[in-house]
């Protein structure tokens, strides 16, 4: 958890237990005027009512074959370790919706559309950041040499993810760009918004996101 001004931003892994009782107690003890999620309404709408495979092959005309295959990928890695551990991808961030609900908390979806991700994740990915990716995922399966080892059902430590955050920048700068940093240009904007117009807000993010959001918001502030 990190705190700026009248920002509280809680990193979290979409697959950890941890990380859903932690968004409980937080928004529980601080009971802010407004919880912020890092969903779309697509996205959200797909998790209050258990939509599977969102993304559809028929989507690919809009956001290009890598990012249908990226976001099939995505969402199968996602459910096999989500199995592993017995949480559904998401789950913390249905948990502090339930909970703003609860604590009549405003909710706020602060995140791009994923079809603008995925289609921007299509046009910018190069043939060689693409090369690179499969072959690294295909050595994580099969050789114990290239994994990184750590707990599925706690967030990864800060400096782990720091780690693991530079690693993408070097090696998949175009993915990097698309994945995070434009996400949280775009993050960064509603919740600057938010902050001039609440006195406390609560955002739920991926863990790895809020030291660059803080960066960004003191750039606009």
């Amino acid at each position: 958890m990190q705190v700026f001004r009248n920002l509280i931003l809680v990193g979290t892994s979409h697959i950890a237990k941890q990380s859903i009782k932690e968004v409980e107690e937080i928004i529980t003890k601080e009971k802010p005027e407004v919880v912020a999620l890092e969903l779309d309404k697509g996205r959200f709408y797909a998790l209050v009512n258990e939509v599977k495979g969102r993304i559809k092959f028929k989507d690919v005309k809009n956001i290009g074959f890598k990012g249908y295959v990226f976001a099939k990928l995505g969402e199968f890695v996602e459910r096999k370790l989500g199995g592993k551990v017995g949480i559904n991808p998401g789950d913390e961030m249905l948990k502090a919706a339930k909970i703003a609900s609860r604590e009549k908390c405003k909710i706020a979806l602060i995140d791009q559309k994923i079809e603008v991700t995925l289609k921007n994740f299509s046009k910018e990915i190069t043939w060689k950041e693409k090369f690179r990716f499969f072959a690294d995922f295909f050595k994580g399966i099969f050789s114990k040499k290239y994994r990184i080892s750590f707990d599925l059902k706690k967030v990864p430590d800060k400096e782990l993810i720091e780690k693991m955050l530079k690693h993408v920048k070097e090696r998949y700068p175009n993915f990097y760009k698309v994945l995070v940093e434009d996400r949280n240009k775009y993050m960064t904007k509603k919740l600057f918004k938010l902050m001039q117009n609440y006195s406390k807000i609560v955002a739920v993010v991926g863990a790895g996101h809020e030291d660059e959001i803080i960066e960004e918001i003191k750039k606009l502030g």
